[in-house]
This record gives structure tokens, sequence and C-alpha cells, in this order.
């Protein structure tokens, strides 16, 4: 058995959330106690939270669902191709190869993955991705009208990430221009998309969309921004496999939405849910900070931010800009 099989069965096993002595799973594996050992703790550098007791064995601090490709294509009637990886280095750059190497790949194709080794945010940022915690998903799209389709799309999929999330938690959420959602100023999910493709011809999108489902504390200690979790938000139990098949569902409901109208009725929408509307922020790109009051988006997607001073208005357009609440 590869190792890395090996781990993924290892981590299945405990994923019950009881005990399980390392001869045991020695037993099971056909291999030494010492090998179990040495898995288990590449597990926890993962970020599962794993630990032993003498005599008893291994225990995760709390049990885990573990995606399940197959539940999840009954959820969605099949309508969808789903991969679903133990571990990967980032589930966005696994089909932007695909795309390179021009292999073929179907519309709505989606990849999900228990774990990612280089997950990316945007501007560079690594996306935490500890084992069996969160969601970790790519979609592949593909539009006829060129990049310039692309503008406003993770606007678009930020309305269906926040309708999935606030179906599963039955809470109202909030989008931060332009690619994350929050709960009362907290992080929950974040969007990158990624373009290949002509100005004028075929245009190749990757969807990544990251869900804080189940933080564990190691993984916690890394972020440095306001954060919460669908765990600490919903009143029932959380299963990945069903946000999954509801994330599926709100972005073929979004896209095909997209596809026709472009923003021209989710900006609406999109507006309903701003986070910081009315709201002073902060607009910054490069060294350069701009403060105004936020209108929220039209149906270009560029944010509109009101000078209080004199009443005029600015549009801020996508790139590498980012908004701050002003304190």
């Amino acid at each position: 058995m590869a190792k890395l099989e090996l781990k993924t069965e290892i981590a299945s096993i405990l994923a019950d959330g009881n005990f399980h002595s390392g001869e045991e799973l020695g037993q099971l594996f056909g291999v030494s106690r010492t090998a179990i050992s040495n898995h288990v703790k590449a597990l926890i550098d993962l970020g599962l939270d794993i630990f032993s007791v003498h005599g008893k064995g291994y225990k995760l601090a709390e049990s885990i669902d573990l995606l399940n490709a197959e539940e999840i294509r009954q959820g969605l009637g099949n309508s969808n191709s789903i991969d679903v990886f133990p571990i990967i280095d980032s589930t966005n750059e696994f089909l932007m190869t695909k795309i390179r190497n021009s292999d073929h790949i179907s519309d709505g194709h989606t990849v999900l993955a228990e774990c990612q080794t280089s997950g990316r945010g945007r501007r560079g940022r690594t996306w935490v991705s500890p084992f069996g915690s969160h969601i970790y998903f790519s979609q592949y799209r593909k539009m006829e009208d060129g990049l310039a389709a692309a503008s406003g799309l993770s606007l678009a999929v930020g309305v269906a990430v926040k309708n999935a999330c606030q179906a599963i938690t039955g809470l109202e959420l909030q989008l931060k221009w332009p690619n994350d959602i929050l709960y009362q100023k907290q992080k929950v999910a974040g969007i990158l998309v990624e373009a290949e493709g002509q100005s004028d011809g075929v245009c190749h999108l990757v969807i990544g969309i990251g869900i804080n489902v189940d933080m564990p504390q190691g993984s916690a200690e890394q972020i440095n921004q306001p954060w919460t979790d669908l765990k600490q938000l919903s009143e029932r139990q959380i299963n990945r496999n069903e946000i999954a098949i509801e994330l599926c569902h709100q972005l073929n409901i979004v896209m095909g939405e997209y596809r026709q109208h472009r923003l021209d009725n989710l900006y609406k929408e999109w507006n309903l849910a701003n986070a910081f509307k009315d709201s002073m922020v902060n607009i910054i790109a490069n060294k350069n900070t701009q403060t105004g009051r936020c209108l929220g988006i039209d149906q270009s997607g560029a944010l509109i931010v009101e000078n209080p001073a004199d009443g005029s208005r600015f549009k801020v357009f996508g790139g590498e800009v980012s908004l701050r609440g002003v304190a």
C-alpha cells in the first residue's frame, strides 16, 4: 500500500473519534507500530488533532466526516463530474495544469480535497488547509466571450457561496468586496477565480472556494485575521458532503444567471448582503489608500465609494486592491 493511501486509510479509521491502538492498526495494514506512529505524526503535521494515550492508542480530538465522491454525485443527481483527493498541492492548480496541458475537462468538473499542502488565496496568500476540516473546492467553467466575461465572476460566485453557507447554517451571512464571505465581520469563506484564454475567444475558468467548517486549534493559530467557521455558527451537525452538494447546486444556479445576464441582476443580491454597506472603508492599492463610504457595486462589479467631504463618488475595480473597514 502506497504511503499516501496508508495515511488516508489511517485517517478514515480514526475518523470515528474512538481509540485505535498502534498494534491494531499495524496488524490491519501489515506494517510495524513504528510505521503507524510515523504516519500519525504526518497526519498531525497536516492539521489533524490526534492524541495518544499509553495503553489505548490514537484518537482524534473530535470525530470527522470524510468526503465521499459517490455520495456527492448522488446528491447532485450525477449532474457534475466530481473528483475527491485525500491530499493535493492545490485544487485550483490541479485544474489549471489540466487547462495548460490542453486536457479535456467537462464544464462543471469539480475537484475537492481533504487537505491542501499549497493552498492559495487571493494576492498570493496561503490558505490554511488542515486535513478533513474544511471545504477545499475548485470547479472548471468555460465561457465563450473572452477574458472580459470573467471580470465580475468572483462577485457572482460570492452570492452562490453565501447562499450555500446560509442554507447550511440558517444564518444571514454577508459579502465583502471582492471575494470574501463573512459573518459579523469574521471570515467564513474566500474565493479565488483564475482564468486562461483569449481576450475575444474561449475563456477557461477555475473557481476556487475555501470554506471554514471546523477549524482545529493548531491551524487557527496560523490565521492573522478575524475568522469563524460553520460549526460555530450552526446549531446542527455539519456534514462536509452536504456542503459540497449545496455549493455545487448554488453554483449551477448562479452560473446559469451569469452566463445569460452577467451581473445585471446578481449585483442587486450582492448589495443586499454587502457587509460594509454605508460604512467608512479604506481602499488600499499598492501603497496608496483612499477612504470613503462604501455604497456597493454596480452592474460591472466595480465598487462605488463616496467621498464624505463633498459627496463625489469614485469606482474601484478588481486587481491588487484590498478593502478594510475604518476602525
